[in-house]
């Protein structure tokens, strides 16, 4: 049976990594074949019509948002592909435990000795300073009858893909809130919606999913910190994706914090909505799967996505880099939002190597990149607002210039400003779009496995902005969906930041690679996006 190299399928090992040996040829794994859409050509003429800004997305005309049922008959996998997996499979004895069609995803299930000889890899046991992962090096192989169908296959490979953007505050560190006795104290999430100007609201009728690849959350502090702030606790329900589960640590500073951060940040601003909370592995397989889930979860039909979680453009493969970024071409298509932290290493993207990298999954051109700022006020008002920078050790804002995706229509013309005033003008997709605080400095109050604490990062401002539209669109009875294109079309909605630098790029009038846009202006932004 002839066979061919997937395009964008080449995985390198992990910088500092060591070959233990071949993994045990009877250990079992699942992987996630990713297919083919169906009438691809007419999905992508529609999300191109959103990104132009020549459809209001309400389904007023004909490139208005697809319900998820419509989606699915119009654009899920055709039948005789599944059918061709699925004698993939069987020929080569692996089980297919999961199929979805909406998702175009097939869940297939065997030993690691079947999946060398299903997708003509070797898979192996890998060590490196994080710990140890099974990996592979090289192409993905599968047969010739299946080229054009599968567009990606995801999970031989599971080392860690993804970290989270949290920064607990360091010790001894001030917060720059002044109450009228000049005390200082930490923000809570409502005072800092109260600040960008939300509207009223409390998400009712709404669902907010959050995307957690590892930690959990206690019901227990849950309780105890809304009743606290004195606000109904949030309805939390845990979904369980690829076996990952609800699993608090016990450590703070650890997937903990990134997980009751986010639940926290959107249950007090938006108490009313449902917090769906998808877990799953911290895989590029888990990653995708748990965005799909989502976006296509007709159970609870979250409008508003909020992701905390990515890593530098440069550690994903081409094929997870193109799935992750097709999935939100379909929320876009369907009106849901996708709210992703553009990182905390500044310009750097973490990498170490002296280039400017950004991180994905905020760099896709169909997510609302979220950068972060440092907030400053008194008498609840804004006093300042710079761009969030504490140095190499001390994170900053993500933010630049794109190596994969292409400038999207909404920001022809526009110009990252580099050290010096230098402009570059965006020959690839600019981050970030929007932003909002977090410095840790002046972060937010949370309370993570018993312990009250403040954290910041842009892990804060992807819930912060998903908080902010599942209000918005409570108060409008719809989808605010793609938001992108009216965002920059409408920059007035929003508070430009003009001051700081996240390492190579400054802060500039209009928008800039440190913060975007700028941070909401609530009001004026419920006025602009729902035209």
């Amino acid at each position: 049976m002839a066979k061919i190299s997937l395009s964008g399928s080449n995985r390198n090992p992990l910088l500092g990594s060591r070959v233990l040996g071949a993994a045990n040829p009877s250990e079992r794994l699942e992987v996630s074949i990713i297919l083919r859409r169906r009438a691809a050509a007419a999905l992508r003429k529609r999300v191109a019509a959103l990104a132009a800004g020549s459809s209001n997305g309400n389904g007023n005309d004909k490139n208005g948002y697809l319900s998820r049922e419509q989606f699915a008959a119009a654009h899920g996998t055709e039948p005789a592909d599944l059918a061709k997996v699925r004698a993939f499979a069987s020929a080569h004895g692996l089980t297919a435990v999961e199929e979805s069609p909406a998702r175009r995803t097939v869940v297939l299930s065997g030993t690691v000795a079947q999946m060398d000889a299903a997708f003509g890899v070797q898979l192996l046991q890998v060590t490196h300073p994080g710990g140890t992962y099974r990996g592979r090096s090289g192409t993905i192989q599968v047969p010739a009858e299946l080229d054009g169908i599968v567009e990606a296959v995801l999970g031989l490979d599971n080392r860690p893909q993804a970290k989270p953007y949290f920064r607990p505050r360091p010790a001894g560190g001030n917060v720059n809130w002044y109450a009228p006795k000049t005390e200082t104290v930490a923000f809570d999430p409502p005072q800092v919606a109260s600040l960008y100007s939300f509207p009223q609201g409390s998400g009712e009728g709404q669902c907010i999913a959050l995307i957690e690849l590892g930690g959990g959350f206690r019901p227990a502090d849950l309780t105890a910190y809304f009743s606290a702030l004195q606000i109904p606790t949030p309805t939390v329900e845990a979904i369980s994706v690829d076996h990952g589960k609800n699993a608090p640590t016990g450590d703070p500073n650890g997937p903990d914090g990134e997980v009751m951060l986010d639940v926290e940040v959107v249950g007090a601003i938006a108490p009313k909505a449902t917090v769906a909370v998808y877990f799953a592995p911290n895989t590029d397989a888990g990653f995708l799967d748990a965005i799909t889930t989502a976006i296509h979860d007709t159970a609870h039909s979250p409008n508003v996505i909020s992701i905390s979680w990515g890593g530098p453009e440069s550690t994903w493969t081409a094929q997870a880099l193109a799935a992750l970024d097709e999935a939100f071409q379909d929320a876009a298509a369907m009106g849901i939002t996708v709210c992703a932290a553009s990182g905390d290493n500044g310009s750097s993207g973490g990498i170490g190597d002296g280039s400017d990298n950004v991180d994905f999954p905020a760099s896709s051109p169909h997510a609302l990149a979220c950068g972060g700022t440092s907030l400053q006020a008194m008498q609840s008002k804004i006093a300042r607002e710079t761009v969030w920078n504490d140095g190499a050790n001390g994170g900053a804002s993500g933010g630049g210039i794109s190596s994969f995706f292409p400038t999207p229509a909404w920001q022809s013309g526009a110009a990252a400003t580099a050290s010096r005033g230098r402009q570059r003008p965006l020959v690839k997709r600019g981050v970030p779009d929007v932003a909002g605080n977090a410095d840790p400095a002046t972060g937010y109050s949370v309370r993570i496995d018993g312990v009250n604490t403040v954290i910041g990062g842009t892990s804060a401002v992807a819930p912060l902005w998903a908080a902010l539209i599942a209000r918005m669109n409570e108060k409008k009875a719809k989808p605010a969906g793609y938001i992108n294109p009216l965002i920059y079309k409408n920059p007035a909605a929003l508070r430009d930041i003009t001051q700081g630098t996240n390492g190579d790029y400054e802060a500039t009038v209009g928008w800039d690679a440190c913060t975007g846009v700028g941070t909401p202006n609530g009001a004026a932004l419920a006025n602009v996006l729902y035209s």
